[in-house]
């Protein structure tokens, strides 16, 4: 399967660079640039992309926006952001925007390619590390979070879950990848993706980063 990558960036250089690096690669094809939020929001509901590539600062419309309507008019697009500033400062933005991940604008090729390949697939570009950082200091901005965190008994959704799907679910909140979960619970990768299809189902979540934040709220998974 081809994954098609709209390219939203105020920078041609940058474009024409991202579009030069995928345009190489066999299972991917950039289907168009956007220069702003706008134009990045119209051509996502032109194209339907799989992937967007979100600058966050552009003129007018920024890319946090652009996420918000780019999820809601394409909820099978993935939008992985892409910043030249200090990720804590729009982390928490970008996930209740729809985000699906983030990276600098300085990563290497490879990680720019395994990332979209990652998002493709349903996973999200956040490392354990970064997502402990990013909960443990945005936390008291996460609706339901901070002192006023509901326990995870209080919350009726967590009793729709066998227990092999609550496992998942907090291995997931840890911010591990399907493989890393398979390794450490023993399963198959494909019984990875299933569970997690069935706990998006039952928890009434659009998609992994949600899953994320639902497992620190419910205080299934605690900032180290």
């Amino acid at each position: 399967m081809t994954i098609r990558i709209l390219i939203a960036d105020d920078e041609a250089l940058l474009r024409m660079a991202f579009s030069t690096v995928l345009e190489a690669q066999p299972d991917m094809a950039p289907v168009g640039e956007a220069a702003d939020g706008l134009q990045a929001v119209r051509l996502a509901r032109e194209l339907r992309p799989d992937v967007v590539l979100m600058d966050v600062r552009m003129p007018g419309t920024d890319g946090i926006e652009a996420t918000r309507q780019v999820v809601g008019i394409s909820p099978q697009s993935r939008v992985l952001i892409l910043t030249t500033f200090d990720l804590d400062e729009y982390a928490f933005a970008g996930l209740n925007a729809g985000a699906s991940g983030f990276l600098l604008k300085n990563t290497r090729p490879e990680e720019l390619l395994t990332a979209i390949r990652s998002v493709a697939a349903g996973d999200a570009v956040l490392s354990p590390r970064i997502t402990r950082r990013l909960l443990e200091n945005l936390r008291p901005h996460i609706p339901g979070g901070g002192d006023a965190a509901r326990d995870a008994d209080r919350d009726d959704r967590l009793s729709r879950l066998s227990a092999r799907e609550r496992e998942v679910l907090v291995q997931v909140g840890r911010g591990l990848s399907n493989a890393e979960i398979a390794a450490a619970l023993y399963l198959a990768e494909a019984t990875v993706k299933s569970h997690l299809g069935r706990i998006l189902q039952k928890l009434e979540l659009r998609d992994r980063i949600q899953v994320v934040i639902f497992a620190y709220e419910s205080r299934l998974v605690h900032p180290a």
